[in-house]
């Protein structure tokens, strides 16, 4: 954030310089120079105001442009496109590996990354969600032990924040790994369903394995 404060230091030709096509500054910068400027007594032309406010309109669009952008890089773009491709859905690997952890969520995620051919990424998101296990039954008694004030937020649940954490990684590995705006439909639950109910079946009759998971500290 730019701080008029800062600008006010600076020289007449300084703050001109915010005022020059294609500059580098953003939107507020430009627009306190010439706010500047004008309180400092400074004259401008018709022509030239009219310049500057064609400026500051085409910055807004650039920023704005920007930010839907990055909104889209982070959007799940499924389709009805009989020629996409199929993947899991990303709300559903999400979902999973929030309520059952990183091993389901890691494992369906790899497998969108192989139909991808993205092979590195898949091995690496498999092995994350298989090494994050140990990590999870370290950091959560780690933070039932360690109950500080300025844990003490974590610590209530810390089952839930730390699985939380590690789905955010899936989703980051996601938005790095599958290709930007990739359109794609939504593949069959069937699968997701069926590694659901066999990640159950291992966590109740292995609590011990996953100790970390808040399922396994609710049936405690």
């Amino acid at each position: 954030m730019v701080k008029k404060s800062v600008l006010k230091k600076l020289s007449h030709t300084e703050l001109e310089n915010y005022l020059k096509e294609e500059n580098r500054f953003t939107l507020e910068a430009v627009e306190m120079a010439f706010e500047i400027l004008e309180e400092r007594g400074q004259i401008f032309s018709e022509q030239e105001k009219i310049r500057i406010q064609q400026l500051i309109r085409d910055k807004k669009t650039e920023e704005e442009a920007k930010i839907q952008e990055e909104v889209e890089t982070w959007k799940d773009h499924v389709t009805e496109d009989p020629k996409a491709i199929k993947l899991f859905s990303r709300n559903v690997i999400l979902v999973i590996g929030f309520i059952l952890g990183t091993i389901p969520g890691s494992l369906l995620l790899g497998y969108n990354f192989i139909k991808l051919k993205k092979y590195f990424p898949a091995a690496l998101t498999v092995i994350f969600g298989f090494v994050y296990l140990p990590v999870q039954n370290f950091i959560v008694p780690f933070l039932h032990e360690n109950n500080t004030q300025h844990l003490s937020r974590l610590t209530r649940n810390p089952e839930i924040f730390v699985t939380g954490f590690g789905m955010l990684v899936l989703l980051v590995l996601s938005v790095l790994f599958t290709p930007k705006k990739l359109p794609y439909r939504a593949a069959s639950y069937l699968f997701p369903i069926l590694i659901s109910v066999l990640m159950i079946v291992i966590i109740f009759t292995n609590q011990d394995l996953f100790s970390g998971y808040f399922l396994v500290s609710f049936a405690r």
